[in-house]
């Protein structure tokens, strides 16, 4: 049996009956102290709690002395447990969706759930709260207005290489999430697709070790070099591209195709020289004189 209190609702109102609504709660990312009053209630009140951990639950919810029953919900599960949650929905049974830290389905499982719920014309309420996407944007000092969240970039390097480059000209902020043990990897990734840009980097937010570090690609790179490891989830938030960077990789790029025509030196070579100048990754620059020697080879 969920709830909803608002300042409009006595306690009496809020105890009536909301039979198959799954709620999607939102918890903090460190600070146990980021949930909303709403959500502690909808914690309390539910009849189950479908957790992606449920030992971490327990422990939150131990914190704010709320007791109820858990069940876990988790990328190796959620396909044989999603029918036996929605069949619950569907006796009357409210149930809170949870992950681990911050918004269910943001990068975390649900969206089966969610997906399923709604496909049998069932009610979700959102209980909103934290995210470390928002949370990293609203302190990075980048543009808020619009902004263009990534999640986690993909595992298979290719494919990584790839959405990186196509995301190069995107004028907008972009907020990546990272494991600790990839960042490094990724800093050097993103710095060959689209330049020495600068980033905002913030890990363990809202914990006693918080920390946002400003500056360049390389900049931050170097500081986490020096390092033995980084620790906790890292939220990267990269600025996006500027018509004046544009036109400069336009006046680049003509500078490579005046070099390969003329090809007075290997290409290896050429895009050794040129990114030295401009301070771009030589494989940026080797990768697009392979390109455009292809292209006046076929034209």
């Amino acid at each position: 049996m969920g709830i909803v209190l608002n300042k409009y609702s006595s306690k009496k109102d809020a105890v009536a009956n909301r039979p198959g609504t799954l709620y999607v709660v939102a918890t903090p990312i460190g600070n146990c102290d980021d949930i909303t009053l709403r959500a502690l209630n909808i914690l309390r009140e539910v009849d189950l709690i479908a957790a992606e951990d449920t030992r971490k639950t327990r422990r939150f919810l131990e914190l704010h002395a709320i007791k109820n029953s858990l069940i876990s919900y988790h990328e190796h599960n959620e396909t044989e447990r999603t029918s036996k949650l929605v069949a619950k929905l569907k006796s009357g049974i409210s149930i809170a969706l949870v992950s681990n830290a911050g918004t269910p389905t943001v990068s975390d499982p649900g969206y089966r759930l969610i997906k399923a719920t709604l496909a049998d014309k069932l009610k979700v309420m959102p209980v909103p709260g934290v995210s470390a996407a928002t949370t990293a944007l609203s302190a990075a000092g980048l543009p808020t207005d619009s902004f263009v969240f990534l999640g986690f970039p993909a595992k298979q390097k290719t494919k990584r290489r790839q959405q990186l480059n196509d995301l190069a000209r995107e004028p907008r902020t972009l907020i990546f999430y990272e494991s600790p043990r990839r960042i490094l990897a990724l800093l050097g990734e993103i710095k060959d697709a689209m330049g020495d840009r600068y980033v905002v980097f913030a890990r363990e937010m809202t914990k006693p070790h918080e920390e946002f570090l400003r500056g360049r690609l390389s900049e931050i790179a170097l500081q986490l070099n020096r390092r033995a490891n980084v620790k906790g989830e890292c939220t990267l938030l990269v600025a996006g591209s500027d018509k004046k960077e544009s036109r400069s990789w336009e006046l680049v790029r003509q500078e490579v195709r005046t070099a390969v025509i003329d090809r007075r030196n290997s290409l290896s070579v050429i895009a050794r020289e040129i990114a030295a100048k401009h301070g771009i990754s030589k494989n940026k620059i080797y990768t697009q004189a392979l390109k455009i020697e292809k292209e006046l080879k076929s034209g």
